[in-house]
């Protein structure tokens, strides 16, 4: 792990590399609201409320297809279920953290700040916190800016820039750089090869039978390590 020496400086720095790839998913998410017909402020608020581009996309675009509220809910909620397993492994980190900052914290627990904090080495408490808030706090701010940019461009992005393309390599540059060990190597491996194979159950069930296939293979695997 990289020790962390200047937590505020060293999470900008962080969070700046990781957003851009972040910037054409925000195009991404603009051009959904746009052809879902939900109205524009609407779809944009949902940056603040979910915080969660993967959650947004999935709500907007289901909305916008006629799904109902509560089977749109339902199906955002459930590709957000990967947050079970960084919640478990972000545990022991928030124990020793004021009361204040574990009501705080959760809120802005997204891919990136998870997977930057499980490659860092915090001296303290405070330098954890310190570095967590502020990327949390960046990238909030940033996705929610550029979200409304995408929603503003979105009328003038050629289709054929075929710009989907930064979904799936968000998650896999995130995958690639949290993956460390054996294990989570053959956590990830059985979580992908779950969701594969599920894939076809409606409203993205097999999502949520791949998180728990892998939260159990990490489980197992935490268990057989020698402490």
């Amino acid at each position: 792990m990289q020790k962390v020496l200047n937590p505020r400086r060293e999470a900008a720095l962080d969070m700046l590399l990781l957003f851009v790839p972040v910037l054409p998913f925000a195009l991404v998410f603009g051009v959904v609201v746009v052809e879902s017909g939900v109205p524009a402020f609407l779809g944009w608020m949902t940056s603040p409320i979910l915080f969660g581009g993967a959650a947004q996309l999935t709500l907007v675009s289901l909305i916008g297809e006629g799904a109902s509220i509560s089977a749109a809910v339902t199906a955002a909620l459930i590709v957000t279920s990967r947050h079970l397993l960084y919640s478990v492994t972000m545990a022991p980190k928030f124990q020793t953290q004021p009361a204040w900052f574990r009501w705080l914290g959760p809120y802005m627990l997204i891919d990136q700040v998870f997977a930057l904090t499980q490659i860092r080495e915090f001296e303290s408490e405070r330098a954890f916190r310190s570095y967590y808030l502020t990327s949390g706090f960046l990238f909030w701010s940033s996705w929610w800016l550029t979200t409304g940019l995408g929603i503003v461009l979105a009328p003038y992005i050629p289709m054929e820039f075929g710009v989907e393309f930064a979904v799936p390599l968000l998650f896999l540059g995130l995958l690639i750089l949290g993956i460390k060990r054996s294990p989570q190597v053959l956590t990830a491996v059985v979580s992908a090869g779950v969701a594969i194979g599920f894939a076809g159950l409606d409203n993205k069930l097999g999502l949520m039978v791949a998180v728990f296939a892998g939260l159990l293979v990490a489980v197992i695997m935490e268990w057989r390590e020698p402490s």
